[in-house]
């Protein structure tokens, strides 16, 4: 044995990043695995539950899932951990929500003694109605939702069966144009339908909106879209006037700004979770039609409000789309229970070695903070000494020579403080796009940059996600929110759209060295080099 991976009884898997087959380990790992440390030269990965039960509801095995860690480890599979691997995986279809033939609801279970350990809980037995058998529980018709994360708690996943509404009937057909869904687009959409609702994750640029107009266009049903903003609401619709046959009278925008209620009708995160007198105001939104299917864009960002109320959803067929299942908070268990498991997942390497995606070079640019900074960090709560590193004015002298070197690309320069950003685009003479900025005033702006009238744009975090810039070649990171890897993701995300120019993606981070500013940057690259991406550490007097 000679492979890259080394298997520890701790279910941690260390991978040897200089190995001929690293990349080849690190691709067929992701599957299951949630890389935690990420230094130069080896890498460490954790299998856990959720990783393991959403590679079988993608339709892996354990066997293969074994079959990996054997092929690529340099040493034997502690028999530990081959057998919690094996019992982990068939611990999910145990359990099954199903309608009888009258249209209960019922809890069915393959194995009596799981049946009997789960409805002893307090928090599943509330949600039942009455026993059937040993095998079979009735559900209260309103629990589907909320039985299937309390299962997940307990340690018992369940399959969802129970089928779901058609919903009112609308025909959605894709543009015949000279495009088509390209092979992973497609093969994401039949996975989906295979099983009714779950996720989709895509690298950004890779056509995720793509693949919710062909969910559409299978379902030819009446279909809620829920965005995280509305320049996002905006871009899904131009989106799917070009690629389906919905007209602008079928589709609807209901936000802050506009109510409308279509067919089709894209509604941002914000509008729903808004409350007027303690009461979500707009909650009669995800009963004015009968949806036959319900998109979450950007599903790692989903607001918890959101998650109670899709509880409520469980009969609506749902699709998640996201460039990663990361969450901040670490409610990726209500992902899956809630929305649905993962059924498609594309490395993002994968997609670029197939033309589909830019290539991407990162870059971490380390700046010393000036003795005056020095003495202010040391004497500072916890709180201010990453606003103090992150905003050191040494950044801006970077910020310059980067766009001396990078002169005549399209360049985003990415910032988290305001103050900070107004300082960058006073001192560059570029606009600053910021969450006060007025959605048609970005549309205006973020035009203008797709169109080369503007080289540079100075953002906040409103840029993060949702925006098209395929021009984009340059990002230039001064500050973001903190340890965040869903940022970091999303941040490269702006960038690896193909471009026309045929130019490279080069993301630069700019790092304060020996303060928090370097270990959270040390935090959020690790979803990075999971999917195979590295960062090439520059000290800024090198430039």
């Amino acid at each position: 044995m000679t492979g890259p991976l080394i298997v520890q009884s701790d279910r941690t898997v260390l991978l040897e990043v200089a190995h001929p087959d690293a990349a080849d380990a690190r691709h067929e790992l992701a599957v299951f695995a949630e890389l935690e440390r990420a230094p130069e030269h080896v890498h460490t990965y954790r299998i856990t539950r959720l990783g393991l039960w959403n590679a079988r509801a993608a339709g892996h095995t354990a066997e293969q899932l074994l079959g990996t860690l054997e092929r690529y480890s340099k040493f034997p599979v502690p028999q530990t951990v081959a057998i919690d691997i094996a019992e982990t995986i068939d611990r999910y279809g145990r359990l099954v929500i199903e309608r009888d033939a009258e249209g209960v609801l019922t809890l069915t279970a393959t194995d009596a003694a799981a049946l009997r350990e789960v409805t002893r809980a307090k928090a599943v037995a509330s949600l039942l109605f009455e026993r059937r058998d040993e095998h079979t529980f009735v559900l209260q018709p309103w629990a589907r939702g909320e039985v299937k994360q309390q299962l997940l708690k307990l340690g018992w996943p369940a399959e969802d069966l129970a089928g779901y509404t058609p919903g009112t009937p609308h025909d959605i057909d894709l543009a015949e144009d000279g495009w088509a869904l390209r092979g992973y687009q497609q093969q994401a959409i039949d996975n989906f339908f295979q099983h009714g609702s779950g996720v989709v994750v895509l690298p950004c640029g890779a056509g995720k909106t793509l693949v919710g107009a062909g969910a559409m266009a299978e379902a030819d049903t009446t279909t809620l879209i829920l965005v995280t903003n509305t320049v996002s609401a905006r871009q899904w619709r131009d989106e799917l006037l070009k690629r389906t046959s919905l007209t602008e009278d079928e589709i609807g925008e209901y936000s802050g700004q506009v109510k409308q209620i279509r067919p089709v009708t894209i509604a941002t995160y914000q509008i729903l979770t808004a409350k007027r007198k303690g009461a979500y105001a707009h909650l009669a939104l995800l009963d004015a039609k009968d949806w036959g299917l319900i998109v979450y864009d950007e599903v790692h960002l989903l607001p918890a409000p959101v998650f109670k109320l899709t509880a409520d959803l469980q009969a609506r067929r749902r699709l998640g789309l996201t460039a990663t299942l990361v969450r901040e908070d670490g409610r990726e268990g209500d992902v899956f229970s809630l929305i649905g498991p993962k059924r498609f997942d594309a490395p993002w390497k994968e997609i670029e070695a197939q033309g589909f995606i830019s290539p991407a070079l990162c870059h971490e640019v380390r700046i010393d903070l000036s003795d005056d900074e020095r003495l202010e960090y040391a004497a500072s709560a916890d709180d201010d000494r990453y606003r103090i590193a992150a905003s050191t004015p040494a950044k801006l002298d970077v910020v310059k020579q980067l766009l001396a070197k990078h002169e005549g690309e399209r360049i985003l320069v990415i910032g988290q403080y305001l103050d900070q950003l107004a300082e960058l685009g006073e001192a560059l003479d570029a606009p600053q796009l910021t969450g006060s900025t007025p959605v048609d005033e970005r549309e205006r702006l973020f035009n203008a940059f797709r169109e080369g009238e503007l080289k540079v744009l100075v953002v906040s975090k409103v840029a993060n996600f949702s925006v098209d810039l395929p021009e984009a070649t340059v990002a230039i990171q001064v500050s973001g929110s903190f340890g965040s890897r869903q940022e970091e993701a999303q941040r490269l995300g702006r960038l690896l759209r193909p471009k026309e120019s045929g130019l490279p993606a080069h993301f630069y981070t700019l790092v304060a060295r020996d303060t928090v500013d370097q270990d959270y940057a040390q935090n959020r690259q690790r979803f990075l080099a999971e999917q195979g991406y590295s960062y090439e550490i520059i000290d800024a007097h090198d430039l």
